[in-house]
């Protein structure tokens, strides 16, 4: 997958922006506050529907503006198709269209165009809040395995409708007839998880060990979000019933699924560093891009934010080496263009100032 062109409009520094990049390493260079991120974060907010730094309304849309607007044009390598996105968003309505068409979920906006993004926030995919981790494997879901986006769908409007009438102080017959739903989507949730766990963790353990052997073999773990060894999500939400009525809220169920990784070399729940907290998080972004790539046979777009901040000399050259060898389009974003040797083709660099990007010649 390579991005063609991103145009942006209103969007923090940048009154506009085209912005023409080539198929293999990009690197855009500036000082801070210049606006290098904020060409990642446009790209990442098409794929995900938000910024890697909060939400659109704060402070994403240009000051005095009454919306933002990113455009990107795109070519899937493995068809040659030419696909177009385009999204409005003034922080609390979006308008998306996708192929001159316009699109009712910006889910579906964001299903199209696959994006990973290392950012100076990554490290919570490790030691951050559950909800971090249930959006990296549901991203990787949605782009991998088709038949999980209506289950998310199904179980999203359940859950709703559940907790409403947990609140609203529903009767047992209208919450057997919920619970069933939220039961049947539940358990496909899960069983699609657990499989896609599967299929990363060899290439999570091996990225793992090229990024921080010192921490050993890795695996994965996962906690669907009920004791699912012992009963199926139906009795334990039966069973959790009196309680979600107290509490007004759904309290089992794979909207409470988190997963982790466990290092061969740290015993128990011993305490990853930052920098090894971050090297993980890279290893388990990497991996899931390798993994799309397997399946979708093209990689998605790699966006790595601030890297020689996140990164020393030499982690840096091997993964822009082992990505470039694979032929994935990737930004970098620096204060200044590292030393890159033996890639098999020269980056272009770009250089923002002022709320303009230029290409350096």
């Amino acid at each position: 997958m390579q991005i063609t062109r991103l145009q942006l409009r209103r969007l923090r520094r940048f009154d506009e922006l085209d912005f023409l990049p080539g198929p293999g390493l990009n690197l855009i260079i500036g000082d801070n506050g210049a606006g290098k991120t904020s060409v990642l974060e446009a790209m990442h907010l098409m794929a995900y529907g938000r910024s890697f730094r909060g939400r659109v309304r704060d402070g994403l849309i240009q000051a005095g503006a009454p919306a933002l607007e990113v455009f990107v044009e795109w070519q899937e390598r493995t068809t040659g198709r030419v696909r177009r996105g385009g999204l409005r968003h003034s922080g609390q309505a979006w308008e998306g269209r996708l192929d001159g068409a316009p699109v009712a979920q910006l889910s579906d906006l964001c299903a199209a165009l696959a994006v990973v993004t290392f950012e100076p926030g990554s490290h919570a995919l490790i030691t951050g809040a559950a909800e971090h981790r249930r959006r990296y494997l549901d991203w990787g879901l949605f782009h991998v395995e088709q038949a999980f986006l209506p289950y998310w769908r199904r179980y999203a409007r359940a859950l709703r409708q559940r907790n409403a009438l947990l609140k609203a102080g529903g009767g047992d017959g209208q919450l057997d007839a919920w619970d069933r739903e939220l039961a049947d989507a539940g358990e496909a949730i899960a069983r699609h998880r657990d499989a896609y766990l599967d299929a990363l963790a060899p290439a999570v353990d091996a990225m793992a060990a090229e990024l921080a052997p010192m921490l050993g073999g890795v695996r994965l773990e996962h906690a669907p979000g009920w004791r699912r060894e012992s009963m199926p999500l139906a009795d334990a939400l039966l069973l959790a019933r009196d309680r979600d009525r107290q509490t007004g809220y759904t309290s089992v169920g794979p909207h409470r699924a988190d997963w982790r990784i466990a290092f061969g070399a740290l015993p128990g729940r011993e305490a990853l560093s930052r920098g090894q907290a971050k090297l993980t998080a890279l290893a388990a972004l990497l991996a899931q891009a390798a993994h799309y790539a397997r399946v979708r046979g093209e990689w998605p777009v790699v966006a790595l934010d601030d890297l020689a901040s996140e990164l020393d000399a030499r982690h840096r050259l091997r993964v822009l080496r082992h990505l470039a060898s694979n032929g994935a389009q990737v930004f970098v974003t620096g204060t200044e263009a590292p030393p890159l040797d033996d890639l098999p083709a020269p980056p272009l660099l770009f250089h923002v100032e002022q709320g303009r990007l230029s290409p350096v010649r």
